[in-house]
């Protein structure tokens, strides 16, 4: 498409009329705006321009050409923003898609592909970022040292001037002032390079080669790749990209984590050069130049997480998503999206193949792969051929043994690969010092006053901290209802681990990965890179160690407290426990060295820990199917959630009740609630949901989008509309 191509005048004094997109809320629609004769040569579709809406000046996208007849008078674009669009065809066309699929406005669906410097924002802007360079004008003689040194590191190349100021600001100046080097200015990139091309390919093995030559390029067709951890998806994945570029187009991976993005970026570049990264800890200006890089056709390879299935890239000719099942590629929030829905949307739009890789799959993912929606591709055996030996401990009998923390296996364990000189990872999904602070007198709890959840001690800060809105305030001392002081804390997060770690082995190095030691620049790749150089023996963690990261010395893996997620109330906390248990499992003896595993808990006879030991993915699916089967769950039933929120509680159940009485006369499928969510009270607003087990989305969708447009124009409640949620 191009956008110039099909320019229309409107009959309205000859001038030329686009249609605008603003954010306005409760308003999802497009405005229509008279061109000036001065601008009309500049405007494309996709670009942004400033306009007047009733007493403000706006800033919007510039969406269409108008045609149609108008009767009533139009207002003048006051100016345009942008020289080239920001949104290109398929943007456009992907936006729509996702406000109809989504129910979310048009203008958050494009806001949601762009960086926030090329969002329709007013007064916000970031500028490229440029360098003054020196050249070489002219050939020198009588030059003293200084002088010198500066030519001849011009002999090899343009330097900075900050590069030849540091060798002599003297020297400099003299070369400048005889003309015989001059200053430029040149665009800096912000995020570094350092990389250089290293490694070879390496040779596949019988298997992987086998998935290599079953991928079809040139055509659409999603695949789901199910190889066991340590089976080289990876490397599966770089052959393919090689095809891809090979034949001149480009390609996008996904990957869960930001914490797993540094390590598989550096693997990529050793073999690739032409790559940009794209994910939520960029700095504004990073992101902004990794966006241009991909729009300008500079790089070939995009690799980040979520929201990097909106690069701008054209001419796609694969897309991967590394570690399908994992929630985190569902957005929460308007435009509640699914990374891998999209990924589909633009792999149809592209003719290329969808790859979803894990060790792992969503009973979705693999349901569809059963049926023929997805090609299944398997890779059954590790590139070393030795899975890693798993034990189950009961902690009720090691309680009997005054174990708390660490059995008695974990613990000898620990110290032969310590002895050893080899590395362990430890997982507790759960971060902070204690979890719960109460008096043991009257039994009050330390909660949130806004979220009425307790709240969680952080040694390092010394406060008590609500992890949902932020709320934190010094450590109880006193009971504020008896004032006893016999206050006990109990539960264990990652810093008290920490802790106990290091009391118990006192000359191992132990570093600790999760959010809270993660929150700097840069601290995901400093954490793993000294992991990786051996600089500590122990690495602890939450989830986000879990899946995806690759050290050759880790031995041992440790699970502390495997069965938590089973007591959450969610159809899904059986499939996330299998998961995060075998994905951690996975860490373990990736290499020359043989991996162990040894995982503790409470409820150790659930068949989802038992199909973990086993490393059975078959296994676990066919038992969690039969009883998704009789629940009326997915991948057998598609849910939508309706969450109804506000600051008044019998508002929020009242208009809950309203909605289900709505739903009820105009639906035969099956709905559940209204019923107060798992947390029904964060930040001083009670949340309530419906939810709708239902088949066919046809039957369901007019009647949800009613609601949704009913309640847009309501200011009592929110409610949000989420199609197949991750947690309900």
């Amino acid at each position: 498409m191009e956008f110039y191509k099909n320019k229309c005048y409107n009959k309205i004094g000859g001038y030329m009329v686009v249609n605008v997109l603003i954010e306005i809320k409760n308003i999802d629609k497009t405005f229509s705006y008279l061109v000036p004769k001065n601008m009309e040569s500049d405007i494309k579709i996709g670009i942004r321009c400033k306009v007047p809406f009733a007493n403000t000046i706006k800033e919007g996208f510039i969406i269409s050409f108008n045609n149609e007849k108008i009767s009533y008078e139009l207002k003048e674009i006051i100016s345009l923003v942008d020289k080239k669009p920001v949104l290109n065809s398929e943007m456009i066309e992907l936006g729509s898609y996702l406000s109809k699929k989504t129910l979310s406005t048009l203008t958050s669906c494009y806001q949601t592909m762009l960086p926030r410097a090329l969002k329709a924002k007013n007064n916000y802007e970031v500028k490229e970022k440029y360098v003054t360079y020196i050249k070489k004008e002219q050939d020198a003689y009588d030059l003293n040292e200084k002088e010198t040194i500066i030519m001849d590191l011009l002999k090899i190349g343009d330097i900075t001037l900050k590069e030849a100021r540091n060798i002599s600001s003297y020297a400099t100046d003299k070369l400048l002032k005889k003309n015989i080097i001059s200053k430029y200015l040149k665009e800096e990139y912000r995020l570094k390079d350092e990389i250089e091309i290293l490694e070879d390919f390496k040779k596949l093995n019988e298997e992987q080669m086998n998935v290599l030559k079953q991928v079809s390029l040139n055509k659409f067709k999603p695949y789901l790749l199910h190889g066991v951890t340590g089976s080289g998806k990876t490397e599966v994945y770089m052959h393919l990209i090689k095809k891809v570029l090979d034949e001149g187009k480009s390609a996008i991976l996904l990957v869960p984590e930001i914490s797993l993005t540094p390590q598989i970026v550096n693997n990529f570049k050793k073999r690739f050069s032409n790559i940009a990264i794209l994910h939520s800890r960029l700095s504004e200006g990073e992101r902004y130049d990794e966006f241009r890089k991909i729009d300008e056709g500079k790089v070939s390879i995009v690799i980040g997480a979520r929201s990097a299935i909106f690069a701008p890239l054209k001419n796609i000719g694969i897309i991967i998503i590394d570690e399908e099942h994992s929630q985190t590629y569902k957005q929460d929030v308007n435009p509640m999206y699914s990374a891998i829905d999209v990924a589909i949307k633009r792999a149809i739009y592209h003719n290329c193949p969808v790859i979803l890789g894990s060790a792992t799959p969503s009973l979705e993912s693999y349901t569809r792969a059963k049926s023929g929606v997805y090609e299944l591709l398997e890779i059954k055996n590790r590139v070393n051929a030795c899975m890693p030996k798993v034990t189950l401990v009961d902690m009720k009998e090691e309680i009997k043994l005054k174990n708390r923390v660490f059995s008695s296996i974990l613990k000898e364990k620990i110290n032969d690969r310590l002895n050893k000189g080899e590395q362990i990872i430890i997982l507790l999904n759960r971060r902070g010092y204690t979890t719960i602070t109460m008096c043991t007198n009257c039994g009050y709890t330390d909660k949130c006053p806004k979220c009425d959840i307790p709240l969680t001690y952080h040694l390092k800060t010394k406060k008590m901290h609500c992890h949902y809105c932020g709320y934190e305030k010094n450590k109880l001392l006193a009971c504020p209802e008896c004032k006893s002081t016999s206050i006990y804390e109990r539960g264990m997060g990652t810093e008290k681990l920490e802790v106990m770690l290091k009391e118990e082995f006192k000359s191992a190095r132990i570093v600790r990965m999760d959010i809270d030691t993660t929150k700097t620049k840069n601290a995901h790749s400093k954490i793993i890179n000294d992991f990786e150089s051996h600089k500590y023996d122990i690495l602890i963690g939450t989830q986000m160690i879990s899946k995806g990261l690759d050290f050759k010395y880790v031995s041992l893996v440790g699970v502390i407290n495997a069965d938590t997620l089973l007591t959450i109330p969610d159809f899904r906390s059986s499939e996330k426990t299998f998961q995060l248990i075998s994905q951690v499992s996975g860490r373990a003896g990736r290499e020359s060295i043989k991996g162990e595993v040894i995982i503790q808990g409470f409820n150790i006879d659930h068949y989802s820990l038992f199909y973990a030991t086993l490393n059975d993915y078959k296994g676990f699916y066919n038992k969690e199917m039969s009883i998704r089967s009789i629940l009326k769950y997915p991948p057998f039933y598609n849910l939508c959630l309706i969450k109804i929120s506000g600051k008044n509680n019998d508002t929020v159940l009242d208009e809950s009740e309203k909605i289900y009485i709505y739903l009820k006369e105009h639906i035969n499928d099956t709905i559940l609630g209204p019923s107060a969510c798992a947390l029904f009270k964060i930040n001083n607003i009670y949340n309530y949901q419906i939810i709708i087990k239902y088949k066919d989305t046809k039957k369901i969708y007019k009647y949800v989008k009613y609601i949704n447009e009913i309640y847009n124009k309501v200011n009592r409640v929110k409610v949000t509309i989420d199609f197949n949620p991750i947690r309900v």
